[in-house]
């Protein structure tokens, strides 16, 4: 069992397959709320499209209203629970941020800081980008839209090759989460088993209160897409140190 790491700077969740994927990324939210209390969000598929629900609030307040999760319709479901580091606490920074791209929907939850964001957010808006947050999240999703490369793996891994800093991620499109760490290792990101469903969450203890069992870290570098078709992992960075949270 890995220890479970201590940040208050954001928590993501994610599991596919399962029903009522929604509810179960509530507990699991429920479970990081220490990481971040000013926001939450989960969005997800019916391998048709997306659905997004988000608020200010910590995440029993958010999601008071159970029958919000008869909208949340789909067996794929990506959460995030939010702490400011960069970016106001206002309603257009809450995540996850969802998009549409060619066609095809895209959501992203996001925990770190990236340390080239001023560099990258003034070459893309040089080259025509409009922001709609003040959050580096929104970053990546840039990135992905001019990316060349085939598919939303490649694009991501594409788009994530070029961010530096300490960052996890969790994608969410219409057919697979696709889960992101940064190549040092700085922000935890762990993998687990809830019968026989992928989970992915910042902390253990996420998938305790679902009762989902640990299987590995997501490594360093990592890029890994859970589908249908199972796990495929990619490592698009240059090898790097490790440099794990103390914690």
């Amino acid at each position: 069992m890995a220890e479970d790491m201590i940040h208050d700077n954001c928590g993501v969740f994610g599991i596919f397959g399962a029903q009522k994927a929604a509810e179960l990324t509530y507990f699991g939210l429920y479970a990081l709320q220490h990481r971040g209390q000013e926001s939450a969000g989960i969005v997800t598929s019916d391998h048709h499209r997306l659905h997004l629900y988000k608020g200010m609030g910590q995440v029993s307040e958010v999601f008071s209203n159970k029958a919000l999760f008869a909208k949340l319709k789909g067996k794929i479901a990506v959460g995030h629970t939010r702490y400011s580091t960069t970016g106001a606490s206002s309603l257009t920074n809450i995540q996850p941020f969802l998009i549409t791209n060619q066609s095809k929907m895209l959501a992203v939850a996001h925990n770190g800081n990236l340390t080239n964001s001023l560099a990258l957010k003034s070459r893309l808006e040089a080259g025509g980008a409009i922001f709609q947050t003040t959050s580096d999240s929104e970053i990546v999703l840039h990135l992905f839209a001019r990316s060349k490369a085939e598919g939303s793996l490649g694009k991501i891994c594409d788009a994530v090759s070029k961010l530096k800093g300490s960052y996890c991620y969790l994608f969410c499109t219409e057919d697979s989460i696709i889960a992101a760490r940064d190549p040092w290792g700085f922000r935890p990101l762990a993998l687990g088993r809830l019968n026989g469903h992928w989970v992915v969450a910042s902390e253990t203890c996420a998938f305790d209160i679902i009762g989902a069992r640990y299987e590995r870290e997501i490594a360093p570098g990592e890029v890994l897409e859970i589908s249908g078709k199972g796990l495929k992992s990619e490592f698009p960075h240059k090898k790097h140190r490790h440099a794990f949270c103390i914690f």
